[in-house]
């Protein structure tokens, strides 16, 4: 892919008269935007089922769709759904955030009442089944085991013969929980297919989809409860140590993020097979994916567990390129962007031009050491990825808002920023000016929104992953200015402009 312009916008983020985005209307008419913009990548945020905290990047399945993006209306329209289904439900007061608590409620009682009218006996359903059973029939399980028991973490369940999976347990659940597990296969076969119509409409338009993935997986999700030889587990299933990483920009105690780590000998003997049927899997859901905390394959940081904070963790040794060399010979060369940020060490250096990824480029990030900071553009190269910022950093005005005053001087003289053209899109323009292959924004720093916008902050609890955009702001103006600065600085095919 030839040099160009991306927006990254959360699924979760566009408008929804149902209290989240969707891959419905929505998802069509902002990929017409993108289109209209001269755009050709929708970076987007992890699109698996939210555990706690409502993070993407706490998933109950490293395979499973989110159901809170499934279509209501497309359900309507296929005589799954009727408007009486739908009378007198709450999707949450505000239209600019998502309210989880009540989307909880409301979606999955929607999702039932869809499921009774559903004919399990068509053939598409069938060869969905059974075409995903490598990983649906241990999520499907898993999440009737977890609604059997209140919804607690597979680690807190109280039969241990199902929590250790003993097979006669797992025979015993299978059969007396068999409407409930056929719901939640359900719930993923609406999911990919309606994915998939989706994915094709935006491919037609020349535009690709960049996933992302987290390097991790959650503690409490069926990838851990059904493969734990594969994770650094105790003999009764607790993590030895969790991942995060210390001390830094974000946090001065570190980031704490509890997921388990993995045991990387016991994947290297199997050939890293349950990783690589991971990527595979990814690669049936995008066209580019984002590895997030790309450094772990060089070297990850190990925390004891139980811990209070990420300040007593180690650094340990990652699988290295040996693990991108096995992946291209067993499933060839799929496009990934690196998460490279944070602390660079000469072997994630190295690691990173073994590979061939690109790696990112903030803009957020230039203007706090001088010259020679290393995320100033005149420090890029063409392998790169340029953000002005990312999910989990303010947005441009909010930095603008609260950095220091020499910092944002510095950021006003390099980028020639002036009020008239505003701040924001004087950022967007250094980005589009730069060498780097792929210019991403976040769509709030197109919108010019503050700190109110913010998709994420670090080692915080509650108000994160709730922006909601509002459904007036993709104007034509608006996709005309970000077509002509495509345009100025050749981010546009022929065909195109």
């Amino acid at each position: 892919m030839s040099r160009c312009a991306g927006i990254l916008m959360s699924i979760s983020s566009l408008p929804s008269p149902y209290g989240f985005g969707t891959i419905g209307k929505a998802a069509y008419d902002f990929a017409d935007f993108l289109k209209a913009a001269g755009q050709k990548i929708w970076q987007i945020l992890p699109v698996g089922p939210t555990s706690y905290g409502d993070s993407p990047y706490q998933s109950f399945s490293t395979y499973a769709g989110n159901p809170y993006m499934i279509d209501i209306d497309k359900l309507v329209e296929e005589g799954l759904l009727t408007k009486k289904d739908l009378e007198g439900r709450a999707w949450g007061e505000n239209p600019e955030e998502v309210d989880y608590a009540q989307i909880y409620e409301t979606k999955f009682l929607v999702l039932r009442a869809a499921y009774k009218r559903f004919r399990k006996s068509t053939p598409e359903y069938k060869k969905f089944v059974k075409d995903n059973s490598a990983w649906l029939e241990d999520y499907a399980l898993y999440m009737a085991v977890k609604k059997n028991n209140d919804m607690k973490a597979w680690t807190e369940w109280e039969d241990e013969d199902i929590k250790f999976r003993k097979p006669e347990a797992i025979a015993k659940y299978t059969k007396e929980l068999k409407p409930e597990i056929d719901f939640w296969k359900f719930v993923q076969y609406i999911f990919y297919k309606q994915w998939a119509e989706f994915r094709a409409y935006v491919n037609s338009l020349g535009i690709k989809i960049m996933g992302d993935m987290p390097i991790y997986v959650a503690m409490d999700s069926s990838d851990t409860w059904a493969n734990s030889d594969v994770f650094w587990l105790d003999e009764e299933k607790q993590p030895v140590c969790v991942a995060g990483c210390p001390p830094d920009y974000f946090s001065a105690t570190g980031q704490l993020w509890g997921n388990p780590l993995y045991n990387w000998e016991h994947l290297k003997e199997t050939n890293y097979q349950w990783w690589f049927a991971r990527i595979k899997s990814a690669a049936n859901l995008f066209d580019i994916v984002r590895i997030d905390h790309f450094r772990a394959f060089d070297s990850y940081y190990a925390i004891p567990f139980p811990a209070e904070n990420a300040i007593g963790g180690e650094w340990l040794e990652g699988p290295g390129i040996q693990f991108f060399e096995k992946m291209r010979e067993a499933i060839g060369d799929f496009p990934i962007v690196a998460e490279d940020l944070g602390l660079l060490t000469p072997g994630v250096i190295q690691l990173l031009k073994d590979s061939g990824y690109p790696g990112m480029k903030v803009l957020e990030f230039a203007f706090d050491s001088g010259e020679d900071n290393d995320y100033l553009p005149d420090h890029y190269t063409e392998n790169s990825v340029v953000y002005s910022g990312t999910h989990d950093n303010d947005t441009i005005m909010g930095w603008f808002a609260t950095a220091k005053p020499q910092d944002v001087e510095f950021a006003r003289s390099y980028c020639k920023l002036t009020e008239e053209e505003g701040y924001n899109w004087g950022i967007i323009r250094t980005a589009y000016a730069s060498v780097s292959k792929y210019a991403i924004i976040q769509m709030q720093d197109i919108l010019g929104l503050g700190s109110e916008a913010r998709m994420n902050t670090p080692s915080t609890l509650g108000g994160n992953w709730v922006w909601r955009i509002k459904g007036e702001a993709l104007t034509d103006e608006l996709a005309a200015k970000l077509k002509a600065l495509a345009t100025t600085y050749n981010r546009l095919e022929e065909n195109d402009q």
